[in-house]
């Protein structure tokens, strides 16, 4: 596993080739290095160009990470990722956000130019593929059923609109902040219907065949309860949990006992950052995705 690096360590930084990183705090946990540096390595095989390249990991605290990303830039690292909780910190700091980016609040790849660092989100893209491939499930024109108001809840319910799902609702504990993600989701697919629930109390006209996404942290701990009772919905068409270790959570389990469909959330990580490097480097994601699900498999059996 690579090691964890600071803002120490960068301010010497003088590695020739073509550096990126990933950003987070806490970074220990995290699988991107060994994911990134084997699809680096598997393309060098067939292409120089990647020979120098290498993926890095950094610890870096909320207060640091202005001046982590002035240093970045000026180091010329071709990329960076972003993770809890730079996301949405980062989004007023970058020169510019792509399009898709602006209605998500946050940024988890950064592009190098001269100008300054362009922000993309490939979040919403690694579920969107995640649910085709582990689950042969399309956005588009499917009935959802989201579970959380936060950051990540914020992404896929971009991404489920912006592909036109025929319906989103929405269950979060909090009235507030499920109100202020309905506020936020306004403006976007103004046809399609869209609600918020209690996930105690879900309402009795709920669609069947819903494909149900838990963007909650219920499910990190063995000891959290379900974010949601499955037998008090419709049938739903099948279940996914953005959370993947432990790779099978409380929902999941349920899910299986009732035999509905289900994934963990390995593949939407492993498809985002497939289609951050393809942002960094040109290679279509399809191309790295394979190899990157190996080595994210094998690096959570390592541990």
């Amino acid at each position: 596993m690579a090691p964890v690096l600071t803002l120490r360590e960068l301010e010497h930084w003088s590695r020739p080739g073509t550096s990126l990183a990933v950003l987070g705090h806490p970074i220990r946990h995290s699988i991107s290095p060994p994911m990134h540096n084997a699809a680096l390595a598997d393309l060098a095989r067939s292409d120089v160009r990647f020979k120098d390249w290498e993926y890095f990991r950094f610890e870096v605290p909320p207060a640091d990470l202005p001046a982590t990303l002035r240093l970045l830039h000026a180091k010329r690292f071709r990329g960076v990722n972003l993770t809890v909780p730079h996301k949405v910190l980062a989004f007023d700091l970058v020169a510019v956000i792509a399009p898709a980016a602006r209605p998500v609040g946050a940024v988890n790849t950064l592009l190098w130019t001269e100008s300054g660092w362009h922000g993309h989100n490939t979040d919403g893209y690694g579920l969107a593929e995640a649910l085709q491939g582990a689950l042969g499930a399309s956005l588009a024109g499917a009935h959802v059923i989201l579970l959380g108001a936060g950051g990540a809840a914020r992404s896929a319910a971009v991404e489920c609109l912006q592909r036109g799902c025929a319906s989103l609702s929405i269950a979060n504990r909090t009235r507030g902040n499920l109100d202020a993600l309905l506020e936020v989701l306004a403006p976007l697919g103004p046809d399609i219907r869209r609600r918020g629930f209690a996930p105690d109390a879900p309402p009795d006209d709920l669609p069947a065949g819903a494909i149900v996404i838990n963007a909650t942290s219920a499910g990190l701990h063995d000891s959290d309860p379900a974010p949601i009772d499955l037998q008090r919905l419709p049938r739903p068409a099948s279940v996914c949990d953005m959370i993947y270790n432990p790779p099978r959570t409380r929902l999941l389990r349920q899910a299986e006992a009732l035999g509905l469909p289900c994934a963990n959330g390995l593949a939407m990580l492993v498809h985002q950052g497939a289609k951050a490097l393809e942002i960094w480097s040109g290679i279509p994601a399809a191309r790295t995705a394979p190899v990157m699900q190996e080595a994210a498999t094998r690096a959570l059996a390592g541990r």
